[in-house]
């Protein structure tokens, strides 16, 4: 055979095999700048693929086409997109760098959802100390020990990390108390992230538990009840504060009285899901109900 039309051939069938190979591409959507934690929607371009595998660079990998992914924290990633056909694959890489949120979050992780919550900057005391505690790792792993519907979800006794199902419990602290930092701009609506406390009595200061925290559930309310609430405390709502309340609900009758230093600003839902656990003596949850918290950087 001629040398030159082996040659052909042989070129041919490089160029017929090379049409059918898939070739991996995406773009990026989101064009803005990015802060943690941050979706991102990835439009899929391959061409000639019938299947797909993303690495995000976070040890997160899906087989969606177009997927949206969270990243929780900052930094620079590597996206990794790999598109098949049959025994044929093609594989691309795209950087991506997520930058810190500009404002304090948590992220509060638990079996039924997780929850972001910003920690206010007019609360500097609790703030430092819950995010001290955070990155510590001291509530990982504790439990949200009382639970009342229609009223809050409360947790981080460090005494409920492994507790027996008898113990009691509500207690424990990491030892010291935090000084009280009230705030009317900080108010008990739904989803509020406040310090608890012991009683007035032998806490006449009313300093806040170094680590014990609640979630408020609350109810709506009407504008006469939070008019009543204003008269028997002194204080004043903002029509902005009065309306949170009647369309979100909350527990003004806490106002003013415990430190209000945060607000679950994604999961309300997962509030509810934990308010509605079965709950046993001192309403404990029957079923243990874990927590994690991050702290976003």
């Amino acid at each position: 055979m001629n040398i030159k039309y082996l040659y052909f051939i042989v070129f041919i069938l490089i160029v017929l095999a090379s049409c059918n190979r898939p070739v991996a591409k995406f773009v990026i959507k989101e064009k803005k700048e990015l802060n943690a934690p941050a979706k991102v929607k990835f439009l899929n371009k391959s061409i000639k693929a019938n299947s797909y595998h993303w690495n995000f660079g976070d040890n997160d990998t899906s087989n969606i086409e177009n997927p949206e992914h969270k990243y929780i924290m900052s930094g620079n990633y590597t996206v990794e997109l790999t598109a098949k056909k049959d025994k044929k694959s093609n594989t691309t890489k795209q950087k991506i760098h997520i930058k810190p949120p500009e404002k304090c979050l948590v992220l509060i992780q638990t079996p039924y959802g997780d929850m972001l919550a910003e920690l206010y900057d007019n609360t500097p005391k609790h703030r430092d100390n819950f995010t001290k505690l955070a990155d510590e790792g001291f509530y990982d792993g504790l439990l949200f020990h009382r639970v009342i519907n229609g009223f809050m979800i409360q947790g981080g006794d460090p005494g409920s990390k492994n507790a027996t199902k008898n113990k009691r419990l509500g207690s424990g602290g990491p030892g010291y108390q935090i000084d009280a930092e009230f705030n009317p701009e900080n108010i008990h609506i739904k989803g509020a992230l406040a310090a608890a406390r012991m009683g007035d009595a032998v806490n006449p200061e009313k300093k806040s538990s170094g680590s014990q925290f609640y979630i408020v559930q609350g109810n709506k309310l009407t504008e006469a009840q939070l008019k009543q609430i204003e008269n028997r405390k002194g204080i004043h709502y903002t029509e902005e504060q009065k309306k949170l309340y009647m369309e979100t609900g909350g527990t003004p009758f806490l106002d003013m009285d415990y430190t209000v230093f945060g607000r679950v600003i994604e999961g309300l839902d997962v509030i509810d899901k934990i308010a509605k656990a079965k709950t046993g003596q001192g309403n404990r949850p029957v079923k243990d109900i874990w927590m994690k918290i991050k702290v976003i950087k």
